[in-house]
Parts: structure tokens; C-alpha cells; sequence
């Protein structure tokens, strides 16, 4: 898991099918940045955690064509 802040959302006007209905977004994870599906419903700003590989597409609950999700959204303490 990668531990990573929501840095804004990602527009596609045509994308495969089996991704239809699945938001988006860039994730800055130190240096790099990723673009994650959004399976916990985070905002812009939010610290977040990220599952990729096989574990991006079990957490997506079903079999789609992703290497990274968010999977949590860290609380502030």
C-alpha cells in the first residue's frame, strides 16, 4: 500500500466500457503521480491510502482494467 494526497480529478470523454461509472483521480505519492479509481469516494486534498497491482482490482470489486484505487481516506489526528 502506498500512502499518498488527492491532488485533483481526471476527465476521460471516451474510455473502455468496463470502466464506465468509475471516477478518477491523481494521487501525488512522493515524487510520482498516479491516477487512481476512486473506490472510497475521496476529495481534493485528502490523505489517502492506495492498493495497486491485483489488489487495485479487488478492491474495485470486480475484474477492471486498473493498476491503483483508493482504498481509505486517513483521518487527521
Amino acid at each position: 500500500m502506498l500512502l499518498g494526497q488527492v491532488a485533483g480529478k481526471v476527465w476521460a470523454t471516451k474510455k473502455s466500457p468496463a470502466l464506465t461509472g468509475q471516477a478518477f483521480l491523481t494521487v501525488r505519492v512522493g515524487e510520482q503521480t498516479l491516477v487512481c479509481a476512486d473506490c472510497v469516494g475521496a476529495g481534493e486534498g485528502e490523505t489517502v491510502l492506495v492498493a495497486t497491482g491485483g489488489a487495485a482490482r479487488a478492491a474495485a470489486g470486480r475484474e477492471l482494467p486498473i493498476d491503483a484505487a483508493i482504498v481509505g481516506i486517513l483521518d487527521n489526528q
